[in-house]
């Protein structure tokens, strides 16, 4: 059929590679009821969108659609290989020479996976944010581009470590270490606030409060980047967005709170909502790039959805993940579709026509949290499916979802858990932190409160934020095991990915090669 080309070309984001097996099953189109299933975003068909600044920045800012809500890139290498993300090789669907078997289980090499779609699409960006600051005088633009590019960079320097600092568009630069690229980071966003607005975000944008949360983050994970801890300035820098308004106030557009529905700050029409610092604003029109519902629902799900094109039946959550939610967390409804799925009537099943004969569900369609293997022969309806930014009616390939960069949950989080690195897990203000987040989701404290417990809980509450992989290293527990993960083969080198090899055979020869990093 005409599509399987489309499929083809989109999945091979992710890897660089051959794509996957589909099947492009040919599904009936006839609806008659309209119903209100379980995911959140159903019912919503209308594109809700806002102008962002007429700032001359959009180019710069426009880098972020690209890798960071799809399966190729940023996303890929900070959710694949973690605990709560998996592609499962379902026969002859989604193996790719094993490549995604081998991401799983921490088999990673130079040129596996989607490690040069994550190096290129940050130093585009910083390319466009260099062009834009050898011509732009006005100081607020400024900051907002050494903003963004701090943010580029510490991608760069979060996933590979020992980067180039690109200061000029066009001109290169030599490697330098991990330190001094946390240093150039740090020292930009510093030189950023005070011509940063204050308050709330314009649209698309950051006010000082993006700064400040982005240097929580980067002081929180000091001891991986650098050797040395630095909680208290991440406590600091914390407060300096907690306490930019008095914290729990509800009006919105002047202050940071916790939205009282946790779906609804991922929802299709998510515009700027309460606790949202810096997001990507995703537009199925506009700025597309997020792709959601084909990530993760099988091909009959356009039926349910009535989707424009058929999903890919990739992405699933790992079952000990989904089951590390209480029964009363309403973020496990919110973040996972499972169950029957049905046609638009509510009743009708949708059928997998060429579903696996060993299933016990046979045909109808059925999410179940369990998977009953990695490979080769997953069952092709087994995971419970990504339902967080949540699918609407009529769903094109690109979503309306605004994704969330920096949010005020994170930003508790990073200073809850810093307070217990300073204090233990039994600090008073720590727990209250938490406890605001926990108490929206309806869910109990962790408890007892420690590492492993912490981590789990940044787990349900930052699901796929791009941040997993980045957790799991400061907390050590990327290096361990799980569902069909064996154990990390190499430790003491897999906390940073390899410099891509296209990138190292590119600076052969020029005044400034690269070098590979240890293990690879």
């Amino acid at each position: 059929m005409k599509n399987i080309l489309k499929y083809t070309l989109i999945t091979t984001i992710f890897v660089g590679g051959v794509a996957c097996t589909n099947l492009d099953e040919k599904l009936p189109g006839a609806y008659t009821k309209t119903f209100v299933p379980s995911n959140p975003g159903f019912g919503v068909p209308t594109n809700v969108n806002t102008a962002q600044p007429l700032d001359g920045l959009q180019a710069a800012f426009n880098g972020l659609l690209s890798g960071t809500a799809t399966n190729g890139g940023f996303f890929a290498v900070q959710e694949g290989g973690t605990d709560e993300a998996v592609i499962t090789q379902k026969g002859g669907d989604w193996y790719d020479g094993g490549l995604y078997i081998k991401i799983h289980q921490h088999q990673f090499s130079a040129t596996t996976w989607a490690i040069n779609d994550t190096w290129n699409q940050a130093y585009n960006g910083i390319f466009q944010c260099n062009t834009l600051l050898a011509s732009i005088t006005d100081p607020l633009k400024i900051a907002q581009l050494r903003f963004l590019r701090a943010y580029y960079y510490w991608r760069l320097m979060d996933v590979f470590g020992n980067i180039k600092i690109v200061k000029t568009a066009g001109v290169d630069a030599p490697q330098g270490t991990r330190l001094a690229a946390y240093s150039f980071i740090e020292s930009e966003l510093l030189a950023a606030i005070p011509d940063l607005p204050d308050g709330k975000q314009a649209y698309g944008r950051v006010s000082k409060s993006g700064a400040h949360a982005l240097l929580s983050r980067l002081y929180l994970n000091a001891k991986v980047y650098t050797g040395t801890q630095q909680y208290q300035k991440a406590i600091d820098e914390a407060d300096a967005v907690l306490n930019l308004t008095p914290f729990g106030a509800t009006t919105q557009g002047t202050v940071y709170d916790l939205d009282a529905s946790y779906a609804s700050v991922f929802a299709p029409d998510n515009i700027n909502p309460k606790e949202m610092i810096f997001a990507v604003p995703f537009d199925q029109i506009t700025g597309g790039g997020a792709t959601w519902p084909h990530m993760t629902l099988h091909y009959p799900s356009q039926l349910t959805y009535q989707l424009s094109a058929q999903p890919w039946n990739g992405f699933s959550t790992l079952e000990d993940f989904y089951n590390s939610y209480d029964a009363n967390d309403k973020r496990r409804a919110a973040n996972f579709i499972t169950g029957p799925q049905y046609y638009p009537d509510g009743v009708t099943p949708v059928l997998d026509i060429a579903y696996d004969k060993a299933d016990p569900d046979g045909a109808p369609l059925n999410f179940t949290p369990h998977i009953n293997m990695l490979y080769p022969n997953a069952s092709r309806q087994a995971g419970a499916r990504f339902g967080k930014f949540s699918i609407k009616t009529y769903q094109l390939t690109n979503a309306d979802n605004d994704y969330p960069i920096l949010r005020l949950a994170e930003v508790m989080l990073n200073k809850a858990e810093a307070l217990f690195m300073l204090n233990g897990y039994t600090d008073p203000n720590g727990l209250a932190l938490v406890k605001k987040i926990t108490d929206r989701a309806g869910a109990p404290m962790p408890s007892p409160m420690n590492a492993t417990t912490l981590l789990a809980e940044r787990g349900r509450e930052m699901f796929i934020e791009s941040i997993r992989r980045t957790d799991m290293i400061r907390f050590g527990a990327y290096f361990g095991t799980w569902w069909e993960n064996p154990g990390d083969p190499d430790p003491a080198n897999h906390g940073l990915m390899a410099i891509p090899t296209e990138q190292i055979q590119a600076a052969l020869g020029t005044a400034n090669p690269l070098t590979q990093n240890p293990g690879y």
